[in-house]
């Protein structure tokens, strides 16, 4: 068995392809809605101006295509596995390109060098975040998920949505 396939992270990794797919499938509905999520190992949250109907639908739309066979729908180009993919690649390599570096003088002098290496690691990580997504942190196979229920909660202004979800 591997590490993905332990119950708690193959039931994250479903529950945040199905966040991507019901986030990928509003946003083709209404592209300029603004929404963000994350997922536990019993469902997930999605924080934006939607009412809960239309959230519901595109949740169930969401688990229905991704069970006929639509697994693209899992990997989304804002999650955060993205960012952090760029990150991770940007900041080791400023720190590699810094390295054996002492005075302040030294240090701007390294400068052009830092930038371009962090310019490498954001061109490189573009492919790789999405790739990332697909392997490690979500799942486009739903197996036997299924939706328990949707219910919003009021943050004064904001409206977050919990998606309650079984196997």
């Amino acid at each position: 068995m591997s590490l993905l396939d332990i119950p708690i992270i193959s039931r994250i990794r479903r529950n945040h392809g199905l966040e991507h797919a019901s986030v990928t499938l509003l946003s083709s509905q209404k592209p300029s809605l603004a929404l963000s999520g994350i997922s536990f190992p019993s469902g997930f949250y999605i924080l934006g101006d939607i009412d809960t109907e239309t959230l519901r639908a595109a949740v169930f739309m969401a688990l229905n295509r991704m069970q006929n066979g639509e697994r693209g729908l899992a990997v989304h180009p804002n999650c955060g596995t993205n960012f952090v993919t760029s990150g991770i690649l940007a900041g080791f390599l400023a720190w590699l390109a810094m390295l054996g570096v002492k005075g302040r003088r030294d240090k701007v002098n390294r400068l052009p060098l830092v930038i371009s290496l962090v310019t490498l690691a954001f061109i490189y990580s573009r492919p790789l975040g999405p790739l990332i997504q697909e392997r490690i942190t979500t799942s486009g196979e739903p197996a036997g998920l299924h939706i328990v229920d949707i219910y919003p909660i009021k943050l004064g202004n904001f409206t977050l949505h919990r998606v309650v979800t079984a196997d």
